[in-house]
């Protein structure tokens, strides 16, 4: 039968679904069948067959029809796990029986009274008619979910078999272990199987009804509880699920063993069609959705000892109850934690070659799934996050991500994005080894939208940090605090930062230092705080390399002094506030001494008008975000308890509010201080009082750079005098043999806001992967225009 025929014969199994009135009996075969065994429709014919109307007519005006459709679909395929699929026409009815409800299902979910169906039981839907009681009594959800997970390892269909004769002697599906059958070498097994681009597609198609099944988180609202678990997951990691390792072991390696260069070969992916790659997006997709796990409510259930012998760690005290999350963080040895990250690291820097050798890799589209996954490993497995920074190794993680930041600061449209990436840069800067490894030489030159420079990495996260404040778009002010945050925390092992970097955080603390910027929001004092430590720690802990800096410092001392002698009387404060008026850009643009960009950049681009994306939930402000820790003599940190802390004067840091359009400002003082401090205006504004700018002028930490200006300032004018100098190399010479022995402050402890697990960043993350895995789908699009409740779709 053409494929024509077959489409026409499906056609007309649809409407005749949608125009009988009546039930059909689910033993009517002959009926049912029609959706299932003659055809051959590939998933874009079954999404262009049933339109979205159809299935929501049916839906409302014949339930008990799309129950038993659904009924059915999952029965065909109970029987084909059940049967181990040897012939094709099985096979072919697993793969349709698989569309349809890839299809159907959002619309099951975006009815809250639909919702609970899956998971009642069916009358006799166990196995055809066995007699097994307990077996019959199974929700639909689970028969589904099992028989998927039988599929994903069913030999001919998705995985190769080990027998080598006929049909008679085909492999028992109950009887194989599963194990033998991984995907892929990587973690826990060392066997890479023959690539066969059929069982990829079959498996691509599994999981993408996988992934639709776990989408119901879809369709129910943000809540700030994060317990309302995913019961799709929770019962497909669980115990009940006997492939959950081998399975989690397949995607994990899938992905991080995927070369999306062709083996090798520059331009080899224009020869051959590649199979594997939609194989590896929908595995990143199902493993990042599997591991949706609320870290900071966690208690640890027990979980049967399954792992034995295999990559998992043992002597770890058992963990969650989502297998997923509990082997991710189990594996521990180190050629695996070395396979996982160069596999990472090579996938996130592809678009990164792609720059300047155009072509010659295949693009890869799914770099925010990796910063997701990458996410999840370091923060489940302290083991992998303190691997990650054994080496300079992190450093190839570091350079995509802030190329991607770069790239996006002006996109709305990618807000997500830069969030993520500096989330990640945030819990890397709470460990000692990051600062460290960020004095290693810049040599990559990847083309980027920076100044040119010669320096460190730390000097390229500077310049790029800079970048973003500076000419990013105004939703990303919420982020501002956490990128002087993984400054400050990196500042105190910092040896030697170039000229320009050193330029860029005195520009910075001019900016913001400015009357207007300080006088016209809560808490924007908060960044000049900020920028001050990282001067401090400079100056107290790496004084020796950093003449740079130092000398910048002088050039500019007439912005400390600024500070010292800031105004604290009204008029000046409304004064300050006139000039915000006459000034709207939110920070100035000139004298950055910007230079000229890379050579071969692209400025970083808006979103294209029309550009879809959706709403993230609001970000915990860096008070929430992070704890904070000293750093003692011998390096080991200690946290330091909350009420030992002087709060941060005023108002604590900036929480997003959907997407960050504006900022709110919490104090940490009590209400009625606050109310003292600052007076709210009669529309509600809040307006700044000479009370409330006495409260934090008074603790700005300028000893230190007032005492080296002291010192140093009539030594470099007395330079220029009496050699008559403008030249600058001399007095950077003069500034490298200095020194402040004994002639600054005792050095303050070094203070590192270190990451902490949150509800409120598990719930941003739940809203930010679900956003992309809805917006990445496109073909079939198969949550378009259903009703989510999770996010928005909105247009840039």
């Amino acid at each position: 039968m053409g494929s024509a025929d077959s489409k026409l014969n499906f056609r007309k199994a649809v409407i005749q679904l949608t125009t009988k009135t009546q039930p059909v009996e689910a033993t009517d075969d002959a009926f049912w069948d029609q959706f299932w065994a003659d055809t051959a429709t590939s998933v874009q014919d079954v999404f262009a067959l049933v339109p979205a109307a159809e299935i929501r007519a049916v839906r409302e005006e014949s339930p008990s029809n799309l129950a038993t459709l659904c009924y059915k679909a999952v029965e065909k395929l109970v029987q084909g796990a059940e049967s181990g699929c040897h012939t094709e026409k099985e096979r072919q009815i697993v793969l349709n029986c698989c569309r349809l409800l890839t299809r159907i299902l959002p619309y099951i979910f975006e009815d809250p009274d639909w919702r609970g169906f899956f998971w009642s039981t069916v009358p006799g839907a166990g196995r055809g008619g066995g007699d097994e009681d307990d077996e019959n009594a199974r929700p639909l959800a689970e028969s589904l979910l099992l028989a998927v997970a039988d599929l994903l390892f069913c030999p001919d269909f998705t995985v190769q078999s080990h027998r080598k004769s006929t049909v008679d002697t085909a492999e028992d599906i109950h009887s194989i272990d599963s194990c033998e059958y991984i995907w892929e070498a990587g973690v826990g097994f060392a066997h890479s199987p023959q690539p066969n681009y059929i069982h990829d597609l079959n498996r691509t198609e599994l999981l993408k009804l996988l992934l639709t099944c776990f989408s119901e988180a879809m369709y129910l609202p943000p809540s700030s509880d994060s317990s309302n678990a995913n019961p799709w997951v929770q019962f497909f990691c669980s115990t009940e699920n006997r492939h959950a390792l081998p399975l989690f072991t397949s995607l994990l390696n899938i992905v991080c063993a995927y070369d999306p260069v062709g083996y090798g070969i520059p331009y080899n992916h224009l020869l051959f069609s590649d199979y594997r790659e939609p194989l590896v997006e929908e595995a990143a997709q199902v493993l990042i959705v599997t591991l949706d796990y609320d870290s900071s409510t966690s208690s640890s259930p027990t979980v049967d000892g399954t792992t034995t012998g295999t990559a998992m760690d043992d002597v770890d005290p058992p963990g969650p109850d989502n297998l997923f999350v509990n082997y991710l963080s189990r594996i521990h040895r180190e050629e695996d934690f070395q396979f996982i990250l160069k596999g990472v690291a090579r996938l996130l820097s592809n678009p990164l070659v792609q720059t300047y050798l155009p072509n010659s890799a295949k693009k890869i589209q799914f770099h925010q799934e990796l910063l997701v996954l990458f996410w999840k490993l370091c923060d489940f497995n302290k083991k992998f996050l303190f691997f990650v920074l054994k080496s300079s190794d992190v450093l190839d993680i570091l350079v995509p991500i802030l190329y991607f930041l770069n790239d996006a600061r002006a996109d709305q449209s990618r807000v997500g994005l830069m969030h993520i990436g500096v989330f990640i840069l945030l819990l890397l800067s709470g460990e000692r080894n990051f600062g460290v490894r960020l004095n290693k030489p810049y040599s990559v030159r990847v083309p980027m939208d920076i100044p040119v420079f010669t320096g460190t990495h730390a000097d390229l996260l500077i310049i790029v940090f800079h970048k973003i404040i500076t000419s990013g778009h105004q939703r990303l002010q919420p982020l501002f605090d956490c990128l002087l945050t993984i400054v400050v925390n990196v500042s105190p092992y910092l040896k030697s930062l170039s000229m320009v970097a050193a330029n860029k955080l005195l520009h910075l603390l001019e900016a913001f230092s400015t009357t207007w910027f300080l006088f016209s929001a809560v808490q924007n004092h908060h960044l000049v705080f900020f920028l001050l430590e990282v001067f401090n720690n400079i100056i107290q802990y790496q004084f020796d390399g950093n003449s740079n800096l130092v000398y910048a410092v002088i050039r500019k001392r007439n912005v400390f002094h600024q500070l010292a002698n800031l105004p604290t009387d009204s008029q000046s404060i409304q004064k300050g506030l006139q000039r915000k008026k006459k000034t709207p850009e939110p920070i100035s643009r000139t004298n950055s001494q910007d230079g000229v960009s890379m050579e071969g950049s692209r400025p970083a681009a808006p979103a294209e008008p029309g550009t879809l994306k959706t709403s993230l939930v609001a970000t915990p402000g860096i008070d929430k975000l992070t704890e904070k820790s000293q750093v003692s003599e011998d390096g080991t940190m200690r946290s330091l308890e909350p009420e030992s802390l002087q709060p941060l004067p005023e108002g604590n840091p900036p929480s997003a509010v959907n997407d960050g359009e504006t900022w709110s400002g919490e104090a940490s003082q009590p209400r009625r201080d606050r109310r003292r401090l600052s007076s709210a205006s009669s529309s509600g504004q809040w307006t700044p009082t000479p009370d409330w700018v006495m409260s934090w002028k008074s603790k700005l930490p300028l000893q230190t750079i007032m005492r080296l200006l002291q010192v140093l300032v009539p030594q470099v004018e007395k330079i220029c005098i009496d050699k008559g100098l403008t030249d600058e190399s001399e007095i950077l010479k003069f500034l490298q043999h200095g020194t402040l022995v004994g002639l600054l402050p005792v050095p303050h402890p070094i203070l590192i806001r270190k990451y902490q697990a949150n509800s409120g960043t598990a719930m941003w993350f739940r809203t930010y992967m679900w956003g992309v895995i809805y917006l990445r789908n496109v073909d079939p699009p198969i949550w378009y225009d259903t009703d989510v409740k999770l996010f928005e779709i909105q247009r840039v």
